[in-house]
């Protein structure tokens, strides 16, 4: 990651504005979360008629680029996932899920969709380039090999593999096919102060990020959450689920190109009713670019006005950058929040005007046969970290 092409000052006073732009700057650059988006593992209401509120809005281009299907929609996140599509002229074509509540809500929104019988109705469909799936987590890789093995491109929602076991085959058949397999960490690519950061960093505005502390707090009610929530094998941890997002984050802004595991640990401090949840983990992580700090959990108490107070912080060698992602307690409103402290000052920098461009570098590179949106080995290397540090970690018990 280079810090001196531009002037750190200059910079600062200026906003890049195009997707054009963005797209030069490195492999998964991060794209913002819409304002009234159902949040990063919120709880998925399982009646519910809106999906995720606000991106309700997006409209199919009537010059679409790129035919798309839907397979397994099992969290929200897929809202996002679809409508990030959408704006870069995709063409909506196929769903198929086997939950018939999840269909409905699904097809409200979305009444463009067809329901395809089977999934095999939708991966024998040639026309279609690419599928996107938020399935059951450890559902995601097998249909992702099952995609790239069809000629598709796949895009999973987190945590798009849960064990290594998943992974070492996901990464033989994308060798095989040349297709390609993207995991949306929504942390990143869907929140537009972490977008901001990313310009920022690449301008050398806080010099070279030597550290990263992720944090991804989470509320639980469990009365709203389906029954997968609660089983390991099915949701591969907390440290596989939430903290994905924290690898694919120290991974980038560091821009380390390998890593590896320090220390990691995960237990059920608070919900003995729930043997098979893990409601703490927290990793130390280390790579070639730099050091980074991971803790997620479902402690988030009732009284804070959002799911989670997740907060990233960059630490450089010329200043630091903290996003509050979902709020700023007791001040500003709304999320992407981005605070910034340099060697002449303390400054606030507001980021409502950021452009999203996962979702256009996508469909490019599925059209291309490029690697703008992410590259392949980043997507690779944040999964095998995370699912390493799930691996490795010592169990603790309440009260430790």
């Amino acid at each position: 990651m280079s810090h001196h092409a531009l002037d750190r000052r200059g910079f600062l006073k200026t906003t890049v504005g195009s997707a054009a732009a963005m797209a030069a700057f490195p492999a998964g650059l991060p794209a913002a979360r819409p304002e009234g988006w159902l949040p990063l593992d919120h709880p998925l209401p399982q009646t519910a008629t809106r999906g995720d509120g606000a991106q309700a809005g997006v409209q199919q281009s009537k010059n679409p680029v790129l035919k798309f299907a839907v397979v397994g929609i099992n969290h929200n996140h897929i809202y996002a996932q679809v409508n990030a599509i959408l704006r870069a002229r995709g063409e909506l074509v196929w769903l198929y899920a086997r939950e018939p509540d999840l269909v409905a809500a699904f097809q409200q929104q979305y009444p463009q969709a067809r329901l395809a019988r089977s999934e095999a109705e939708v991966l024998e469909d040639s026309s279609i380039k690419l599928v996107l799936s938020s399935g059951i987590p450890n559902e995601r890789a097998p249909l992702g090999i099952r995609v790239m093995q069809h000629g598709k491109d796949y895009m999973s929602d987190k945590p798009g593999i849960t064990t290594l076991a998943q992974l070492a085959e996901v990464r033989r058949v994308q060798a095989e096919t040349k297709r390609i397999y993207s995991i949306m960490y929504g942390e990143r690519l869907e929140n537009r102060a972490t977008i901001k950061a990313g310009e920022l960093v690449k301008a050398g505005a806080i010099g070279r990020v030597v550290q990263t502390i992720g944090l991804g707090p989470h509320r639980m009610n469990p009365k709203t959450r389906p029954a997968w929530f609660f089983e390991r094998e099915k949701y591969g941890g907390i440290l596989c689920d939430l903290a994905s997002h924290q690898a694919d984050q120290f991974l980038f802004f560091t821009g380390s190109t390998t890593a590896e595991v320090v220390a990691s640990q995960v237990g059920n401090l608070n919900y003995p009713q729930y043997p098979g949840l893990e409601d703490f983990g927290d990793a130390l992580v280390g790579g070639n670019g730099g050091t980074g700090y991971i803790r997620v959990d479902w402690f988030t108490p009732d009284g804070l006005a959002t799911w989670g107070d997740g907060r990233l912080t960059l630490l450089g060698t010329d200043g630091f950058i903290e996003i509050r992602k979902n709020i700023d307690i007791a001040g500003r409103p709304g999320g992407s929040h981005l605070f910034l402290v340099d060697q002449k000052e303390t400054r606030y920098i507001d980021t409502s005007d950021v452009p999203l461009p996962y979702g256009e570098q996508l469909v490019a590179d599925v059209l291309n046969r490029t690697e703008t949106a992410m590259t392949q080995a980043h997507c690779f290397l944040a999964t095998e970290l995370i699912l390493k540090a799930q691996a490795q970690a010592r169990r603790i018990a309440s009260g430790v």
